[in-house]
C-alpha cells in the first residue's frame, strides 16, 4: 500500500496540516483540511500531480472532527459520492445540527466569567465556518478494519486530544497514522469536551490520553506519521519525553493549589497568564485536564460548593 502526504495550509495557529492518501482500491483519504479555498487548490493541485481528482476518492476517514481535519469532508463528499468514516463518538459533529466546540455549561463549572466566556463563543463561531456539514456519515469503532485490495488499516480508538480522536494502523508495516494524538514538535491539547458516556460530565481527557499514548506503545509502530509537523521514528523516546513533559506540568499544576482554593479558570491565568485569543479556550482546556487528572491520582481534590464553579484545593 503506497501512502501519500499531502501538505495543505490552515488559517490556525498550528500552521499547516498533514493528510494522506492511501493509493489504494478504494482510494481513501486520511483527514481532509479546513474548507478554506487555498486549502482546496492545494488539495486539487497535489492530486492532479499524482494524476488525480477529487471525484476519484472512494472513502474518508477522519480521525477526529476538528475543522482543520475535517473541513472539505463536505465538499469531496459532494464531488465524489464518496463515503466518510469517523469514530462513532464524534459522527453528530458532522452535522449542520452539530455541538458547539465550546461547552459553556462545562465553562461556567470551570469558573469562567461570562465576558470571556461570550468571546469564546464567537471566536469559535468563527473556527465553526471553516467545515460545512457532512450529509453521509459512517461511524466506526475501535479495532475496526477498513480493507483494500491488498491488505488493510485498523482503527485504534486513542482518546484524548478529543473522545472520538483515533489512529490508523497498518500492521504489515507497523505504520500509523497518528491524527493529533501524536505530534512530533507539539504536545496535544485535552481539549475540554463533554463525556460521551456521561451527559453533562468533564470527559477525563488527560487520564485518557495517557492511556491512549501506553496503548499506541504496546504497538511498537516503526513509523509514526503526524498531522502537523514531522514523522516519529522512534516512538520510545516520543513516548517518555511526553510522560516527562506532563508530569513536569502536573507538578506545577499541584504545587500552584493554595490553601484557600482555587477554580480551573483563576489557575490557567496562572499557568498561562500571557496567552489570548483562541489560546485562552485552550489554555484553560488544558488547565481543567491536568486538575482532573490531579484529582484522579489523589494529589488534590475537588469541591463543588454552592456557587457554579468547582474549587481544588491541598490534600
Amino acid at each position: 500500500m503506497k501512502i501519500l502526504r499531502l501538505i495543505l495550509p490552515t488559517p490556525f495557529p498550528v500552521g499547516p496540516i498533514n493528510i494522506y492518501l492511501l493509493r489504494e482500491d478504494p482510494l481513501t483519504l486520511v483527514d481532509t483540511g479546513p474548507r478554506t479555498e487555498e486549502a482546496l487548490q492545494a488539495l486539487r493541485e497535489q492530486l492532479r500531480a499524482v494524476g488525480l481528482v477529487i471525484s476519484d476518492i472512494r472513502r474518508v476517514l477522519l480521525t477526529h472532527t476538528h475543522e482543520d481535519h475535517c473541513g472539505l469532508a463536505g465538499i469531496i463528499q459532494r464531488e465524489s459520492g464518496a463515503p466518510v468514516h469517523v469514530h462513532q463518538w464524534e459522527a453528530d459533529h458532522l452535522s449542520a445540527e452539530r455541538p458547539a466546540r465550546v461547552d459553556e455549561e462545562l465553562l461556567r463549572g470551570a469558573g469562567v466569567p461570562v465576558e470571556e466566556l461570550a468571546r469564546m463563543v464567537e471566536r469559535y463561531q468563527v473556527v465553526r465556518s471553516y467545515a460545512d456539514p457532512v450529509e453521509h456519515v459512517l461511524p466506526y469503532r475501535d479495532e475496526d478494519e477498513f480493507l483494500f485490495a491488498t491488505g488493510s488499516v485498523r482503527v485504534v480508538h486513542t482518546p484524548g486530544h478529543t473522545p472520538g480522536s483515533s489512529c490508523l494502523y497498518r500492521e504489515a508495516s507497523r505504520h500509523l497514522l497518528t491524527g493529533d494524538t501524536i505530534l512530533k514538535s507539539i504536545t496535544p491539547n485535552p481539549v475540554l469536551s463533554a463525556d460521551p458516556g456521561r451527559p453533562g460530565q468533564r470527559f477525563p481527557s488527560l487520564t485518557r490520553y495517557l492511556d491512549s499514548l501506553a496503548r499506541v506503545r504496546e504497538l511498537s509502530p516503526t513509523l509514526l506519521q503526524t498531522a502537523h509537523g514531522g514523522d516519529i521514528l522512534d516512538y520510545e523516546e516520543h513516548y517518555h519525553r511526553l510522560l516527562r513533559h506532563v508530569q513536569k506540568r502536573a507538578d506545577r499544576v499541584v504545587q500552584l493549589v493554595p490553601k484557600e482554593g482555587i477554580t480551573a479558570w483563576e489557575m490557567s491565568q496562572l499557568l498561562f497568564p500571557t496567552v489570548d485569543g483562541l489560546h485562552r479556550f485552550l489554555a484553560a482546556s488544558e488547565t481543567i485536564a491536568h486538575l482532573d487528572h490531579s484529582v484522579a491520582q489523589r494529589r488534590i481534590h475537588r469541591e463543588t460548593t454552592s456557587t457554579p464553579a468547582d474549587r481544588y484545593y491541598p490534600i
